[in-house]
């Protein structure tokens, strides 16, 4: 009794799938399929190629206004600025400044960065370091980090010390933060299958939760990068004295003071390409050999 509807279906002409036949066609009259690109298109596919052509036009953008300008005292061409920039460089002061404030950030940076960890790791073991840690960045986030280096300078004294606690406090919420949304973000199929595999403690850590959550914590240490180096040239645009004659901060500060509006820009322009080799050279590299590697982020 089941067999005469399947026969019905088949038979309906609704139900047949339509059958072409196509004939193959000569490649030949297509045109140029596949060609080997040109050295121009391959320089353009190049990242640091492009970010180089707009650098240029940024520059020449720059020199063109300051030019029509005709004004040094508010704002010196580019050229100007290249020769206070290869003055301060070739009479070693701009090095010794910006030793002073690497030396700064490097251990403020670090101290936050390892101060988060501990707080993400007391978060993910108990429900009080999680309720803790939401407690703490809810209040003090929001905070600049400029605007506690008055209470730092009480607590700390006129040092590095007052410096280095305003960087943790820039950079401590942010890592934190970023840390356990890339732990609690990872999947549960992988948390598991590491249980499968008999992965517990430390390496269910290292083999499951920190590859899968590496993308939120890269992106932390990025932002909190940033953070640290502008809240750190702010602070030395004011207390920079402290710390072997001042950091890259207090040389912009001191310009200031004595007009010399170049030295001014030579000290910002240092400050930006520290940024761009922070960012296109070390967190690439980390990223290439990390999330790049892994494929967890394209």
């Amino acid at each position: 009794m089941s067999a005469r509807p399947m026969a019905t279906r088949s038979r309906d002409p609704l139900l047949l799938r339509p059958e072409y036949e196509r004939e193959t066609v000569d490649t030949g009259v297509l045109g140029e399929i596949e060609r080997p690109l040109s050295r121009w298109e391959r320089l353009t596919a190049l990242p640091w190629v492009r970010q180089c052509f707009l650098l240029v036009v940024l520059i020449g953008v720059w020199q063109a206004y300051a030019v029509n300008l005709d004004n040094a005292l508010l704002f010196p061409t580019f050229v100007e600025m290249l020769g206070s920039f290869k003055e301060a460089v070739l009479s070693g002061e701009m090095l010794r400044r910006c030793a002073v404030s690497m030396q700064l950030l490097v251990m403020g940076y670090a101290a936050g960065v390892s101060l988060a960890m501990v707080l993400t790791t007391l978060a993910m073991s108990s429900r009080i370091g999680m309720d803790l840690l939401g407690l703490l960045t809810a209040m003090l986030n929001p905070l600049p980090a400029i605007a506690l280096l008055p209470l730092a300078l009480l607590w700390f004294g006129l040092g590095n010390g007052s410096i280095i606690f305003v960087l943790i406090h820039s950079v401590m919420w942010v890592v934190a933060l970023n840390t356990l949304s890339g732990f609690r973000s990872v999947p549960e199929t992988l948390r598991m299958a590491g249980n499968n595999y008999g992965l517990r403690g430390v390496r269910f850590a290292l083999q499951i939760l920190i590859p899968a959550a590496f993308p939120s914590i890269l992106a932390g240490l990025k932002v909190a990068w940033a953070f640290a180096w502008r809240t750190l040239i702010a602070a030395e645009l004011v207390f920079g004295t402290s710390s072997g004659g001042g950091g890259l901060g207090y040389f912009i500060y001191e310009r200031r003071n004595t007009l010399d509006v170049p030295s001014v820009f030579a000290g910002l322009f240092t400050v930006i390409l520290i940024g761009l080799f922070v960012e296109n050279v070390i967190f690439r590299i980390l990223e290439n050999r990390t999330v790049r590697k892994w494929g967890t982020q394209r």
